[in-house]
C-alpha cells in the first residue's frame, strides 16, 4: 500500500538525495531509478522536487526534510483528490511572477508567492523555481507561517487573492503583536 508508507518511502527517497548532492552529484535526472522516479510521479512529485530540497538543505541547512513533508503532503492531496493523479499540463511561466520587491498592503514577496504556491499546488513549477526557496523561506519566516500551512491556504482560497492576503496581514499583525 503506497498510501499508508507514504511518509517513509518518502523520507529514504529524500535521504537520497540529501546524500547525492552532500556526495557532489549534481542534477535531478541522474538521482533516481525507473521505480523510484515512478513513485514520485504517482505521488505529484519530481525529482527536481527532491533535489531543490536537498541543494537547500546542505547548503542552507533549510527546509530540512519535516517541511519538504508538510509540502509534499498537501501537493500529493490536491494531485490525488483534485486533479485525480493527472497531472497539469500547464508550467508557471517564471517571467511573469511579480518582482521580488512587489508588495501589497506593506508585505514584500506575497505578490509573487502567491501564483508561486499555486503553481507548486498544481504541479506547474518550472524546474527553474522552488516553492521554499530561500526567499520564500525568508518570507515564511517573517510573517511566521508554516510553508505547508500557506499551500493549504492557497488551495482553500482558489483564485481569491484577498482570501489570501487578509489571511497573511492578519497573521503578520499577531507575529508582530507578540
Amino acid at each position: 500500500m503506497i498510501h499508508y508508507i507514504f511518509s517513509k518511502r518518502f523520507r529514504e527517497l529524500y535521504d537520497k538525495a540529501v546524500s547525492l548532492y552532500r556526495e557532489g552529484r549534481r542534477g535531478s535526472g541522474s538521482y533516481f531509478n525507473a521505480s523510484e522516479e515512478a513513485w514520485l510521479k504517482s505521488n505529484g512529485i519530481s525529482a527536481q522536487h527532491l533535489y531543490d530540497y536537498a541543494e537547500d538543505d546542505v547548503g542552507e541547512g533549510e527546509p530540512g526534510y519535516d517541511i519538504a513533508l508538510g509540502i509534499e503532503l498537501v501537493r500529493r492531496d490536491y494531485f490525488l483528490n483534485v486533479q485525480k493523479g493527472i497531472p497539469s499540463s500547464q508550467v508557471l511561466d517564471a517571467s511573469n511572477l511579480p518582482p521580488k520587491s512587489a508588495a501589497v498592503r506593506g508585505i514584500e514577496w506575497l505578490p509573487r508567492i502567491i501564483p508561486k504556491a499555486r503553481a507548486k499546488l498544481r504541479g506547474e513549477l518550472p524546474a527553474s523555481l522552488m516553492y521554499c526557496c530561500g526567499g520564500d523561506r525568508g518570507f515564511f519566516t517573517a510573517h511566521d507561517i508554516n510553508p505547508h500551512e500557506f499551500l493549504s491556504l492557497i488551495w482553500r482560497a482558489g483564485n481569491d487573492d484577498n482570501q489570501i492576503i487578509d489571511w497573511v496581514v492578519a497573521r503578520s499583525a499577531n507575529t508582530r503583536s507578540r
